[in-house]
């Protein structure tokens, strides 16, 4: 996995086996089997994560007791080349209801071989978030932040 980070953002990259429209699809489809259930902002444990997959869809979680917690908004879908997400969780992993205080996530799918698909995550505009915003970053960078769901991601291509 390719590391890299700027002031703002954070950038993760990985090869996956798999062409780009597979890799894409398992991205946005099976998102429920890449997020860890403990990433949680419910009061409830969560039961599924949904990616609506258009413009304007949500990704949110669904708690035992039927509660949801949209998180993100969908801002570009464009199978199977990239999907871009906000970032709706403000540096007290609370949410932000103010879209002009929240990130974005672009997710590229590059075909790498014959085969095998370049994934290039990019989590920019971290400083939108205000007072604080440094944490989200060092959160995010960290093992159990975007490296996390890209291993989980890859694990499950690889099945």
């Amino acid at each position: 996995m390719t590391v890299a980070s700027t002031e703002t953002s954070v950038r993760r990259e990985i090869v996956v086996d798999a062409p780009p429209e597979r890799a894409f699809a398992v991205f946005t489809e099976q998102f429920d089997l890449i997020k860890p259930r403990e990433h949680n902002l419910l009061d409830v444990p969560i039961v599924e994560t949904v990616f609506e997959p258009r413009v304007g869809g949500a990704i949110y979680d669904r708690g035992q007791d039927g509660s949801e917690c949209r998180w993100a908004r969908v801002l570009a879908f464009e199978p199977p080349a990239r999907v871009v997400f906000s970032w709706d969780i403000s540096p007290r992993w609370q949410l932000e209801t103010d879209p002009d205080r929240t990130s974005e996530v672009e997710v590229r799918f590059i075909a790498d071989g014959a085969h095998s698909t370049r994934v290039v995550l990019e989590h920019r505009h971290l400083d939108r978030h205000g007072a604080g915003w440094e944490s989200e970053r060092d959160g995010i960078a960290a093992d159990q932040g975007w490296p996390l769901y890209l291993q989980r991601y890859a694990d499950l291509l690889a099945e």
